[in-house]
């Protein structure tokens, strides 16, 4: 292997601790959370917010993140990420009182929402090469799914072995390796056409999502008839509708809202937030009736859900191959389906039901959680030009943590009050909702994929492919993102990284084959063997 070759690998593999460290903290809070509360005293809500506070941040700035390290150098948005990610990790391990907690776990969103993107982006500029490319993503893919796995089983571990405060501390260490190697090793890249800064559309998704996840969280203490909760609701139906007409109006707006125009990204979009809010929901009930319901410990807590991750890892590259040769339909109505049942079965759930059957239920869930995530990228881009796909790609990634967020908030709210051997018996209304979600991505994963949606989604892109500018249409390595099924959102169209390439290259198959050759149509074919065959 040349020096070359072994500089890029090396590249990777410090992007990939960027994606491990932010993937595992979507999950091992959760496995803290009993701990959390006793230590810190807190409520149910404030569990709640402590678990939304960081999906919630990254949700909210995942779209723009990409667009900082365009056009202010790659590495040193990823380093900034980096360096705001582990601050507020030491600020959360140190944190007193479950609102210090709340504030720190926002801020080191604020450092998350910078790494993926940003990360991604490097990742795409330094693999040129087809087959090379295809590895990383590969690497890449994986590295998620082994995030996943991680979190609960080392949160459990960190918990028993010392105290909540540990699942934060090793973020530390991890963080300042991460900054060193990217200075010594990562070169700086941008773009050369970098997308313009939408400050009122980012204040708007902030103040939508932030006050819709209020209102949720906070409606069972306040009242949902109470003045508070009526006038947050009303703000957040107020900023949704002042998004859409201000986004409408802006040349290179943070949201296109044409996209939705297309039902496959709107179906996409749909599947992502429901998809998610189950995957949330499940995580955050699960943690609480295993270890309060049944008295577990956090570490058996965390290996009781140890076959979900490990089904998430067999079945992510399954459902890549699915989409690549049979479209997305199959996959996301099973996924929809297999969600229903695992979600169902909990209909049932008592302190007292037999772990047995509870390992069977995390195995239909994680079954579910790998197949879901491929094709609602695939479908997100089916119906865009392959110069808006990164574009595409962040909504589809920021749907995931808003769905995860909303399943936080609901779920929550719906067993408000519970605890002990109650518990079981007031999570049923959440698994019911739950298994309602399920049903839901099903069908519109069905409708969403078949020939007359795909039709109109030809037309859509028309239109947006008609109104791209000239250099933003080469690039269609953002594909690279969309296809990965990765909480990023931009690729590196227009790049100018250090070897003078443009980032131009072609796009990627849902299987993680990326295209080299730089041929627009060939990429299209690629995209229209991939959906159409769901029509059928």
């Amino acid at each position: 292997m040349s020096t070359s070759n072994r500089r890029s690998w090396l590249i990777l593999g410090i992007c990939c601790l960027s994606l491990l460290v932010v993937g595992i903290d979507v999950t091992i809070v959760n496995v803290a959370l009993p701990a959390i509360g006793r230590g810190l005293h807190a409520s149910l809500s404030g569990l709640q917010w402590s678990v939304d506070a960081y999906t919630l941040v990254i949700g909210s700035l995942l779209m723009a993140s990409g667009s900082m390290g365009d056009r202010f150098g790659r590495r040193r948005v990823f380093q900034t990420g980096l360096a705001v990610f582990t601050v507020g990790s030491l600020l959360c391990s140190l944190a007193t009182s479950v609102t210090a907690l709340v504030a720190f776990r926002a801020l080191q969103a604020l450092g998350g929402s910078m790494l993926n993107p940003v990360a991604l982006s490097i990742v795409s500029n330094t693999f040129t090469e087809r087959r090379a490319r295809a590895r990383a993503l590969g690497i890449w893919a994986a590295v998620f799914g082994l995030s996943l796995a991680l979190g609960p089983v080392l949160g459990g571990f960190l918990v028993s072995a010392a105290s909540w405060r540990a699942i934060f501390w090793i973020n530390i260490p991890v963080g300042i390796a991460a900054i060193v190697l990217t200075q010594v090793f990562v070169p700086e890249s941008k773009a050369a056409t970098a997308r313009r800064f939408d400050p009122w559309g980012q204040l708007l998704v902030i103040s939508l999502l932030a006050t819709l996840t209020y209102g949720v969280i906070e409606g069972p203490a306040h009242g949902w008839a109470s003045p508070v909760i009526v006038a947050t609701f009303a703000a957040a139906a107020a900023s949704a509708a002042a998004l859409v007409l201000v986004e409408s109006r802006r040349r290179q707006p943070l949201l296109e809202v044409r996209f939705f125009r297309s039902p496959p990204f709107s179906g996409a979009s749909a599947i992502a937030v429901l998809a998610f809010a189950v995957l949330g929901g499940f995580l955050f009930i699960n943690t609480l009736y295993l270890q309060d319901g049944r008295g577990y410990s956090a570490l058996h807590a965390g290996l009781m859900t140890l076959p979900m991750a490990v089904m998430i890892c067999l079945f992510a590259p399954v459902s890549g191959r699915l989409v690549g040769t049979r479209g997305p339909r199959l996959p996301l109505v099973a996924a929809g389906l297999t969600m229903m049942v695992a979600a169902g079965l909990l209909l049932r759930l008592s302190a007292d039901t037999p772990p047995g059957f509870l390992l069977a239920d995390y195995v239909l869930f994680g079954i579910a959680f790998g197949l879901v995530n491929a094709p609602i990228a695939n479908t997100a881009i089916s119906g865009m030009p392959n110069s808006q796909a990164g574009v595409a790609a962040s909504v589809a990634s920021a749907s995931r943590q808003t769905g995860s967020t909303l399943g936080v908030a609901v779920t929550g709210s719906l067993v408000a009050g519970a605890s002990g051997a109650g518990f079981a018996a007031a999570s049923h209304a959440a698994w019911a909702l739950l298994a309602a979600c399920g049903l839901a991505v099903g069908v519109i994963g069905y409708a969403s994929t078949g020939r007359r949606a795909l039709a109109t989604a030809d037309r859509v892109r028309e239109i947006l492919a008609g109104d791209a500018p000239g250099p933003a249409a080469k690039g269609t390595g953002r594909g690279a993102a969309a296809f990965t099924g990765l909480d990023a959102g931009a690729g590196p169209d227009g790049d100018t990284g250090p070897d003078g390439d443009t980032g131009a290259d072609g796009d990627a198959r849902a299987d993680g084959d990326a295209r080299a050759d730089g041929d627009t149509g060939t990429a299209r074919e690629a995209q229209a063997r991939g959906t159409a065959m769901g029509g059928r």
